[in-house]
């Protein structure tokens, strides 16, 4: 079976370990947080990738994929906000703070490659 090609884009790949990750950090956040904190990071989380998904599935159109581009990049900030919320809240230390921000920034810096570079990720169509 062939995947989509969207599953080899570098910034679908650190998207999902970066969500991977996230998963399992936020299994340790206190109860209270299950419909706020907890929800809300491991929904923005795998938003990018979804966003990336959906931006695949538009490339034919170029306003389209660059508005799912664009909304990719905005869950990854979300995901940076919620990961301050956690530190603020001490649900995870500096160390992991810094860890985690550093892998949103490495999506971050891919997505704003895939903006500039719209044409090598639109491929060709007949």
């Amino acid at each position: 079976m062939n995947a989509p090609f969207f599953f080899r884009w570098k910034a679908f790949e650190k998207g999902e370990i970066l969500s991977d990750e996230i998963f399992h950090l936020s299994k340790r956040f206190p109860n209270v947080e299950k419909f706020s904190l907890t929800d809300q990071i491991r929904r923005s989380s795998r938003s990018v990738c979804a966003n990336l998904a959906e931006s695949y599935a538009k490339r034919r159109y170029p306003k389209h994929f660059t508005s799912k581009l664009t909304d990719s990049q905005g869950e990854n900030y979300e995901t940076m906000s919620w990961l301050r919320s956690a530190r603020r809240c001490q649900y995870i230390n500096n160390e992991e703070y810094i860890h985690f921000f550093e892998l949103a920034m490495e999506v971050e810096k891919l997505l704003c490659y895939m903006l500039k570079h719209q044409e090598k990720f639109r491929g060709e169509f007949r």
